[in-house]
């Protein structure tokens, strides 16, 4: 709890920067990560986070936890001296409270995930600006923060 409340103290004094992001983006960014989770795809039972660019998949790691595999991408952000501020992070599991704090952390605009929320990520994604897109499912998916700086540049099918 103590480390919890420090850690949101200083979420707040941080700005984001927001970033555009196309419905195109979007779908070859989720076309290109179908291609990883293989210990998945082979074993079942982890899940998989990434830090993306806005047009490819930069680090992909697979943990049974996915905060495990957060920290990974955060300290190898932090050993390569890699931005965020122009980053999306994707994660198989929720976006919980601590997922988004970890990607802001980061200084990451825009996280997306193929499962759901929860009220305190959604609450925690709005106060920091962040664009949060859920439930992606092949071409369907729910921006539930961000709209404004989400382009929809597909055709509907």
């Amino acid at each position: 709890g103590t480390i919890f409340s420090c850690t949101i103290d200083g979420l707040y004094e941080a700005q984001l920067q927001p970033i555009s992001l196309r419905q195109s983006q979007l779908a070859r960014l989720m076309a290109s990560l179908a291609s990883y989770n293989q210990i998945y795809k082979s074993a079942g039972a982890v899940h998989g986070c990434a830090l993306c660019s806005t047009e490819q998949v930069e680090i992909f790691v697979e943990d049974v936890g996915r905060h495990n595999a957060a920290d990974i991408i955060a300290g190898k952000m932090w050993l390569d001296r890699i931005t965020g501020r122009d980053k999306v992070f994707y994660s198989t599991g929720r976006l919980t409270s601590e997922i988004v704090m970890k990607a802001a952390l980061m200084e990451i605009p825009a996280i997306i995930s193929r499962s759901g929320i929860t009220y305190m990520g959604l609450n925690l994604a709005q106060d920091l600006g962040m664009i949060m897109i859920a439930r992606i499912k092949a071409d369907k998916f729910l921006i539930y923060n961000g709209q404004e700086h989400f382009i929809y540049d597909l055709e509907s099918l």
